[in-house]
């Protein structure tokens, strides 16, 4: 079996030469990061998980009509995609107030915001991913005035898909963090929906205790964070020969615990 070209190796993705022009292999790692790549761990499978639920989206997506680069799953860890010109923003969409934009501005972390909102950040790691307005993206023409139009018109619908799909498993969107890229035909470019989306770019609530499944588990030192990905791939019937449904509500109870040590015994 001939080696595989590595092309680029991110945070929690590999990225390999494809078996066609114009396609890439997406490999999952289990590494976990946060602040900037300041906190550094792993979190056991989660780039398996990662990967079954970023099909399920990205799938689900194709159907209502989102372009996307994703082809097909090949195994447990990887995907065959489509290669794309990566714009340099981060597309983040906030339903509710949590994180960055809480400390920002002050904001009660779990506050309904009064709409949708789209904020962009400019991918430089060395820069810390600094938050930009329209006027910037312009000016560096990071993208087209047309492509940004493309951009937030998905963005919202998106958003509108998937706070119902997680909503019908029980489950509140919070935020999430999307990426586009420009896929090539000749000199004609088209924006599509890449990178991956998963509970390492959400946040994701439980919405009757309020739980997180998501990554805030390992930047708050939380614990649980394998039994809150796993969490989310049940409810979306991802996980084979186990019960699919929302079922009882989630509790961490017992990974909180193990982090804690043993219960003092009762008397």
């Amino acid at each position: 079996m001939s080696r595989r070209t590595k092309l680029y190796e991110g945070k929690a993705k590999i990225l390999y030469e494809g078996p066609e022009p114009g396609t890439l292999i997406q490999y999952f790692k289990d590494d976990a990061t946060a602040f900037n790549a300041e906190k550094k761990g792993t979190i056991a499978g989660k780039g398996v998980i990662n990967n079954r639920i970023s099909e399920h989206v990205f799938t689900r997506l194709g159907h209502i009509g989102i372009p996307t680069h994703f082809i097909r799953r090949l195994n447990m860890r990887e995907q065959l995609i489509r290669q794309v010109e990566i714009i340099p923003l981060e597309v983040v969409v906030r339903n509710v107030a949590a994180g960055s934009l809480s400390k920002r501005l002050g904001i009660e972390e779990g506050e309904p915001l009064p709409h949708t909102l789209i904020e962009y950040y400019y991918k430089d790691d060395a820069l810390g991913d600094p938050l930009v307005a329209e006027e910037h993206i312009a000016c560096f023409n990071w993208c087209s005035h047309e492509e940004m139009h493309d951009i937030s018109s998905m963005a919202i619908r998106i958003n509108d898909f998937l706070c119902g799909m997680f909503a019908a498993i029980d489950i509140r969107l919070i935020d999430f963090k999307l990426e586009f890229g420009r896929l090539y035909d000749g000199d004609y470019s088209r924006v599509i929906l890449a990178d991956e989306i998963s509970p390492d770019g959400c946040r994701l609530w439980d919405m009757a205790t309020g739980e997180k499944l998501d990554k805030d588990r390992f930047r708050r030192d939380l614990g649980g964070e394998e039994e809150a990905y796993r969490e989310v791939a049940r409810r979306l019937g991802l996980l084979n020969g186990e019960d699919n449904g929302p079922g009882e509500v989630f509790d961490l109870s017992h990974a909180r615990s193990r982090l804690r040590g043993p219960p003092p015994l009762k008397k």
